[in-house]
This record gives C-alpha cells, sequence and structure tokens, in this order.
C-alpha cells in the first residue's frame, strides 16, 4: 500500500520560510507525477505544485517564483521550499502521488502564516 507522510508544517510569520517534506513508501519516480496541493479554511483544496518523473515542475501563479518542489537523492521523499511566504499561504499542505491506478493521498500538514 502506499503511503505519503508530510512533515514541516507550523506557525511562520509573513515573509518568513517554510520547507515542507512528503517521504513516500516508494521511489518518487515510480508515480507518474508527485506533487502538493492545499486547502484553506472555508475553501477547496487547490493544486500548489508538480514534480514528474522527468523532473519537470510546475507550479500554480499564485506560488510561481517563492515556492520550489524538488526530489531528493534517494528519490523517496519531495520537499516543497516556501520562501516570501504571505497570510493567504495559510492552509493544510497535502502531498500527491499519482500513477495509473489513481491518487495518492498524506495526511496533510498544517501551515500557518501570520501578518
Amino acid at each position: 500500500q502506499v503511503q505519503l507522510v508530510e512533515s514541516g508544517g507550523g506557525l511562520v510569520q509573513a515573509g518568513g520560510s517554510q520547507r515542507l517534506s512528503c517521504a513516500a513508501s516508494r521511489s518518487i519516480f515510480s508515480f507518474s507525477s508527485v506533487g502538493w496541493y492545499r486547502q484553506a479554511p472555508g475553501k477547496q483544496r487547490e493544486w500548489v505544485a508538480t514534480f514528474t518523473g522527468g523532473g519537470r515542475t510546475n507550479y500554480a501563479d499564485s506560488v510561481k517564483g517563492r515556492f520550489t518542489i524538488s526530489g531528493d537523492g534517494a528519490k523517496t521523499t519531495v520537499y516543497l521550499q516556501m520562501n516570501s511566504l504571505k497570510p493567504e499561504d495559510t492552509a493544510v499542505y497535502y502531498c500527491n502521488g499519482r500513477d495509473y491506478r489513481g491518487d495518492y493521498w498524506g495526511q496533510g500538514t498544517p501551515v500557518t502564516v501570520s501578518s
């Protein structure tokens, strides 16, 4: 069974940085893509960033230039480096892995950005 475990969330001041980690139970390159989504209170879950097996990355316009998604050398962890955080980045952040069977989700890690 595929497991994705996020960590690294917490409270940070606006303008600060935070790094989220997503530990996968198998190689991240075994997925067609691995990504991060977020869900703010009272809002729908939204896509944030994606990392594909070919090394391509894509970002939502709202985070482009501030967030960076990357994989580790051991190929089992995906990171989301978040810089210049804004209060509107406050949300629960979820790791997603996708393959031909469907989507896998972690339990989420909350990030709160104080103004």
